[in-house]
C-alpha cells in the first residue's frame, strides 16, 4: 500500500518541521497544507521535505483538509493519513493504522484516544464522550472518538464524500458520509498527548453551535 500524510497546519513553525520528519519514516510523500499562516511554518515545512500548498487566508481545518484531499486525488497513492501538525499524534503509531488497514481492509482506521484517557483534561473528555455518542448514532456504527484527527482514508472512500464544511465540524462530517455510503469505520488504541504550552484552536462556543447545525443538519436526512 502506497501512503502520503496530509497535515493541515495553521501557525504551527514550533513543531512542524519535527512532525514531517517523523512522518517520513513510514510514507512515501507528506502534503501539508498551509492554512494562510502568519508565521514561518510554510516556510519550515519546504525545509523538512514537505510538499506545501498554501491557502492565502484562513480557511479553516475542513478546507485545508479537502485541499489536501484534492491534492492526493492528482498522486497515485493507494491512501492517504491525516494527522494534526502540532505533535499531538504520536507519528510512531502510523504503522498501526497501516497495519489494522492492511488486516480487514476498512475504508478508514480512526484512532481512538478514549481507552487512555488519564492525561485528557475532563472537559475534554466529556465532550468527546458526548460528541462521539452523538456521531456514532448518525453513523449507525459505534465510532469511539469521533473528534480524533487522526486518521488513515482509502481511495475508494473519496468517490462518496461531498464535504461542505470547513472548519473543525468537518472531520465528524466526513465519518458521517462514510458511514452512510456503506464504508466500514475501523479503530486502533492510539495514545492521549497534550503539551503543557498547547493553546486549543477550538472555539468553545463558536464550534458547538457548528456541531450542533452539523447534526441538525444530518439528523434531517437520516
Amino acid at each position: 500500500m502506497k501512503v502520503c500524510a496530509i497535515i493541515p497546519a495553521y501557525n504551527e513553525q514550533d513543531q512542524i518541521a519535527n512532525v514531517i520528519v517523523g512522518v517520513q519514516q513510514y510514507v512515501e510523500s507528506v502534503f501539508v497544507i498551509d492554512d494562510g499562516s502568519t508565521d514561518e511554518t510554510a516556510k519550515r515545512a519546504a525545509e523538512a521535505g514537505a510538499q506545501v500548498i498554501t491557502h492565502s487566508q484562513n480557511q479553516g481545518k475542513g478546507a485545508a483538509i479537502a485541499t489536501g484531499i484534492q491534492t492526493f486525488l492528482q498522486s497515485s497513492f493507494d491512501a492517504f493519513i491525516i494527522l494534526d501538525a502540532d505533535a499531538q499524534h504520536d507519528w510512531n503509531e502510523l504503522p498501526l493504522f497501516i497495519k489494522k488497514m492492511e488486516e480487514s481492509d476498512p475504508s478508514i482506521v480512526i484512532g481512538n484516544r478514549m481507552e487512555d484517557t488519564a492525561n485528557m483534561p475532563w472537559e475534554r473528555k466529556k465532550t468527546n464522550q458526548f460528541t462521539s455518542w452523538v456521531v456514532s448514532k448518525l453513523c449507525r456504527q459505534t465510532v469511539s472518538d469521533s473528534q480524533c484527527g487522526y486518521r488513515l482514508v482509502q481511495r475508494r472512500l473519496i468517490q462518496d464524500l461531498d464535504l461542505s464544511l470547513t472548519r473543525f465540524d468537518a472531520e465528524s462530517e466526513f465519518l458521517i458520509q462514510a458511514a452512510r455510503a456503506g464504508h466500514t469505520i475501523a479503530q486502533v488504541p492510539i495514545k492521549t498527548i497534550y503539551r503543557g504550552d498547547e493553546v486549543s484552536k477550538i472555539n468553545p462556543f463558536i464550534d458547538t453551535i457548528r456541531f450542533f447545525k452539523m447534526v441538525w443538519k444530518y439528523r434531517k436526512h437520516s
